[in-house]
C-alpha cells in the first residue's frame, strides 16, 4: 500500500510540523477512500496487463468462487470470482487500513492537533488565531475557562 507508506515515512520527518501533518493523514483517508470506491478495476485492469505479459493464466472472473471445503452443499449463495477478490480481499484491505488511521487520528484529535498549532511560538507567533484558541478553550478545556 504505497498511500500509507508514503505517510508513515513523511511522519517520521523531524522537520515535520504539525498542520502538514494533519494534512497528510487527510489526505490519506481520502485517497484511500477514493482507491476503495473506484480503484479495484483499474487494479484488475493492471495485473491483466502484466498477467498476459508474462503468460500468467488469469482466472475467469464471472466464474463461481468456491471455498475450498470439497462439499458443494455448504457453499452459500453464488459468489463470482470478481466479488471475492473485490469485496472479500480487495475493500476489506482497504476497510483495515482507513480504520487503523481513523483510530490513530480520529476527527476530534486532528482538530485538537491543528487548534493547538495556533499556540506555537514560531516565527513570533504567527500562527497565532485568536478565534482558534477560543474554539480549543471552549471545546476541549470548557472547565479550565469561564467567561
Amino acid at each position: 500500500m504505497g498511500i500509507t507508506d508514503l505517510l508513515c515515512r513523511a511522519l517520521q520527518q523531524k522537520s515535520l510540523d504539525i498542520l502538514n501533518a494533519m494534512d497528510l493523514v487527510s489526505t490519506t483517508k481520502a485517497l484511500l477512500q477514493t482507491l476503495r470506491d473506484a480503484g479495484f478495476d483499474l487494479l484488475l485492469a493492471n495485473v491483466q496487463v502484466v498477467c498476459t505479459k508474462y503468460e500468467i493464466n488469469i482466472p475467469h472472473m464471472n466464474a463461481s468462487y468456491k471455498k475450498a471445503t470439497s462439499r458443494s452443499c455448504q457453499q452459500q449463495g453464488s459468489v463470482t470470482v470478481y466479488q471475492h477478490y473485490h469485496y472479500d480481499i480487495f475493500n476489506s484491505t482497504i476497510d483495515f487500513q482507513l480504520e487503523e488511521l481513523n483510530s490513530r487520528f480520529s476527527d476530534e484529535t486532528v482538530e485538537l492537533l491543528v487548534l493547538s498549532s495556533t499556540l506555537e511560538p514560531k516565527d513570533n507567533f504567527k500562527s497565532f488565531k485568536v478565534d482558534a484558541i477560543y474554539k480549543l478553550a471552549k471545546k476541549f478545556y470548557p472547565e479550565d475557562f469561564n467567561k
